[in-house]
């Protein structure tokens, strides 16, 4: 998940509003034991979001108040939406493809997980391999990693657990300079309405303004992203995303340079008519980590079976969840 983690990371830090961590809880409602259970919510009713004015000027471009307006709105509906996302377990499949300098396939990994979250902590548990399930050997170091992590978690101290929501928060709030250089060194022109995923979307490029420097030495890369949105006309929220690097950008806290080509598509779906979850990413990665490793890869990450966890269900040990009663 080395390179997936890097694109998605660079999509976070480029489209996507920061977002506050809620202090992890004792996870004592929540499944994370060899079978985990889940259940199909009833759907909710979502109120209505008012709509910012996003009225174009005579060249179809939108103000600064109405970026702001809407980056806002939308801002404040992925925050409340994020909330609802550790209820959910799904599964998620990986494929990466390592690719020669001409640009032919040399290798392909596909892995499938079943993705948890155990005391506040986001797990991934491999469950097929080229999509065979693992064999017996590679199912056990899974649960292995599953029990390691419930006993890291299961007995920490409020302090601890404060401590690394802290550490978390403070990694967030550091992400916000990197959304605010994009409002600022970006400029946004609304180029119509498109059908995404069934759903009626504003259609919003953005493009690097020209001979604009941004001040923040460490969020100077972002000038070297383009991009187009897909915003959900109705739920205001993100529905898509594709982002392209248009000049080598050097970023500095991974130690990375990310070199023009390198391209991201993320979509979402809405999920039981209460909240939006990722669908499909697609990324293509030149890049070079830390000045050592060099990274030609294509893939793409699908999401699926989202389920709510069952609020009746307990955190246990490997070898401690009993077969239910017949």
């Amino acid at each position: 998940m080395g390179l997936q983690f890097l694109a998605f990371t660079l999509f976070a830090l480029v489209c996507l509003p920061a977002l506050p961590q809620d202090a992890p809880t004792a996870a004592a409602d929540q499944s994370a034991s060899a079978s985990i259970t889940r259940v199909d919510p009833p759907p909710e009713i979502v109120p209505s979001v008012p709509h910012p004015d996003l009225t174009p000027d005579a060249r179809g471009n939108l103000s600064s108040d109405q970026m702001r307006e809407l980056t806002r709105v939308v801002a404040q509906n992925f925050r409340d939406n994020f909330k609802k996302q550790s209820n959910y377990t799904f599964v998620e499949r990986d494929v990466e493809r390592t690719m020669s300098g001409d640009g032919k396939v040399k290798s392909t990994e596909i892995r499938t997980y079943d993705v948890i979250e155990i005391y506040g902590e986001e797990v991934w548990r491999m469950i097929e391999k080229d999509d065979k399930p693992l064999d017996a050997k590679e199912a056990a170091k899974e649960e292995e990693k599953i029990q390691k992590i419930i006993d890291k978690h299961r007995d920490e101290s409020e302090e601890d657990r404060r401590k690394r929501a802290e550490k978390e928060a403070k990694r967030r709030q550091e992400s916000r300079k990197f959304v605010t250089a994009v409002a600022d060194s970006h400029e946004f022109k609304l180029v119509g309405t498109e059908q995404t995923g069934g759903r009626e979307t504003w259609v919003i490029d953005c493009e690097p303004r020209p001979g604009y420097e941004i001040p923040d030495k460490e969020a100077r890369f972002v000038s070297k992203f383009r991009g187009r949105l897909w915003i959900d006309k109705q739920d205001m929220q993100l529905a898509k995303v594709d982002v392209e690097a248009i000049d080598t950008a050097s970023v500095g806290w991974v130690l990375a340079r990310i070199h023009k080509g390198t391209r991201m598509t993320y979509e979402q779906m809405r999920v039981n008519d209460e909240i939006w979850l990722p669908k499909h990413m697609t990324f293509r990665v030149d890049a070079r980590v830390a000045l050592l490793k060099g990274y030609n890869i294509d893939g793409e990450q699908t999401y699926r079976d989202y389920k709510k966890f069952r609020t009746t269900s307990k955190i246990v040990g490997i070898g401690q969840a009993q077969d239910p009663p017949k």
